[in-house]
């Protein structure tokens, strides 16, 4: 530490003349210390105060933790920069005092009629008094409802408040009548609070995948945003997700279940897992899912999910970018990853999670990197933990439970009308390579739901063009939420209507150890096109 706390001091003193050059006053100026801190082997720094090594450790691993959600054990912390920041504080401004007035009657000029919401809250129409500023003297008291008008504002005094012209000059609001008790938000739904809790959870993974978008180190995830973010619920359905990859969201929700039904009464707070098994909910090897397990108000069980799954730059395989064109069997594309922990009770098993990496027939070419992203969709789970603790401390953890399901029940009967609407239809697409998806749809107008049948479609193929059942269930989910106009998220509830029967050993159903690398793009559009096709 001497050796960079002598860079501070030259760095402060570098500060401290620019400021006497520019004659801002120097002598009263606060200079501000920082270091640039990060764990050894990773590039995300984080900016801490400098004070002594204990200090700076205990700021940083706060710092990393509150965004990242762990803390990796056995590395050493590096400085990799340091910053000073000299600051002129501003005077204080000096207010003039004016010695308060005995009470008068209220000078007004004239009264004019305001609706706003009364003492009880209820709007109506009430005769307000009009006052200009300029007639005010301190000490004078307004009582609602009034409006003082003035040249650059307009001040309301609703009913059951009184405005104040302090000895300062300030208008000053308070209330005079107690509030009405306000009812808490049911459980019952509420057309407003649907479009409320529509929007709250949207954001919510929107902010995740901001999160993994700032944190990320890959071209892939950082730049040409291959990744999506989303949330669900206790049993693993999708509520809501930002507007990210459609083929990601519609599948992501089999890689929770698959977690979830394999870790049950195993799972802990602090626990993080990750998967990319085609077989088990994946899409293809490069695509990565990061879930998270939310623990609320000391629940045994999570009461949320969240996860972000990402395309890694590579993961392995016969060709660099782990998507080979001549793959034909799974080991070939890569390494499998299927439910492990990443996290555990806060510490991330890094070490464990580079040799699973370097493992394999075909490991993975550039594990560091691969753990640069997963750092980062970790992060990007800790921000929707952190945003979905803050919306049940404001709601309360039976109003956002309930609304998880009203979102999902306003997805199905958005879903259910657009059936109605729909005729019974067949479509068969031929492929480039020989194969072709064949889909019928059988509509039921009395229970408004509808079959998809996909029986008729080439059986699995020796090539990669098969996709994984999760795949042909996103295609399925993407293809009726467009069919609806309503402004939803793409949830679960979209497809509670909806009977899918995919024949096993079909390209859409393959069994291992089928190659599946160009399912996720290329078939996923095929099997979106025959929808259509079916659909008219």
């Amino acid at each position: 530490l001497p050796g960079i706390e002598a860079t501070l001091d030259a760095l402060a003193a570098t500060a401290r003349t620019e400021l006497e050059r520019q004659q801002a006053g120097s002598s009263t100026a606060v200079v501000h210390r920082r270091v640039h801190v990060r764990y050894e082997g990773s590039d995300s720094a984080l900016i801490v105060p400098f004070g002594s090594q204990a200090e700076i450790t205990t700021a940083f691993e706060s710092a990393y933790r509150q965004r990242f959600a762990f803390l990796m054990q056995g590395k050493g912390l590096v400085v990799e920069a340091v910053s000073v920041e000299a600051v002129v504080p501003g005077d204080a401004p000096v207010e003039p005092r004016h010695a308060l007035q005995p009470a008068r009657e209220t000078p007004h000029r004239g009264m004019v009629r305001m609706y706003t919401g009364g003492v009880d809250g209820v709007p109506a129409w009430h005769s307000a008094q009009l006052v200009v500023r300029e007639d005010l003297r301190p000490g004078d008291v307004i009582p609602g409802p009034a409006i003082i008008a003035e040249k650059n504002a307009t001040t309301i005094v609703e009913p059951g408040w009184q405005a104040q012209l302090t000895d300062l000059d300030h208008l000053l609001l308070d209330r005079t009548v107690a509030r009405a008790v306000q009812h808490a938000v049911g459980t019952t739904v509420d057309p407003v609070l649907l479009e409320v809790f529509n929007n709250l959870f949207m954001n919510i993974a929107e902010q995740m995948g901001l999160q993994l978008q700032n944190t990320a180190y890959s071209v892939n995830i950082k730049e040409r945003l291959d990744f999506s973010c989303a949330l669900f619920d206790t049993a693993g359905n999708l509520i809501a997700n930002a507007p990210h990859m459609p083929v990601h969201l519609g599948s992501m929700g089999e890689s929770i279940k698959t977690v979830i039904r394999d870790n049950a009464g195993r799972m802990q707070p602090g626990d993080v897992f990750v998967l990319n098994d085609p077989y088990h909910g994946g899409t293809h090897l490069p695509d990565i899912t990061v879930i998270t397990p939310v623990y609320l108000q000391d629940n045994a069980e999570p009461t949320f999910y969240v996860g972000s799954r990402g395309h890694h730059a590579d993961v392995g395989g016969i060709t660099p970018g782990s998507m080979p064109p001549f793959s034909t069997r799974i080991e070939e594309e890569g390494v499998q990853i299927n439910n492990v922990r990443l996290v555990e009770r806060g510490v991330l098993r890094e070490a464990e999670m580079i040799a699973l990496l370097e493992s394999g027939e075909y490991p993975s070419r550039n594990p560091q990197q691969n753990m640069a992203d997963l750092r980062a969709q970790i992060a990007a789970n800790e921000k929707g933990q952190q945003e979905l603790r803050r919306m049940v401390g404001e709601f309360g953890l039976d109003v956002v439970l309930a609304y998880m399901n009203h979102v999902q029940d306003n997805a199905e009967e958005s879903v259910r009308r657009v059936i109605t609407r729909l005729k019974d239809g067949r479509f068969t697409l031929p492929l480039d390579n020989g194969a072709q998806i064949s889909v019928a749809v059988r509509v039921d107008a009395a229970s408004r739901s509808a079959e998809i049948d996909f029986t008729g479609t080439s059986p699995q193929q020796t090539h990669n063009f098969n996709a994984p059942t999760a795949v042909c269930m996103a295609a399925v989910l993407y293809v009726f939420r467009t069919l609806v106009q309503d402004d939803i998220p793409l949830n679960a509830g979209c497809l509670k209507p909806l009977k899918v029967i995919i024949p096993p050993g079909s390209m859409l159903n393959p069994n291992p150890p089928a190659s599946v690398v160009a399912g996720n793009v290329e078939t996923s559009t095929c099997i979106t096109n025959a929808l259509y096709g079916a659909l008219g």
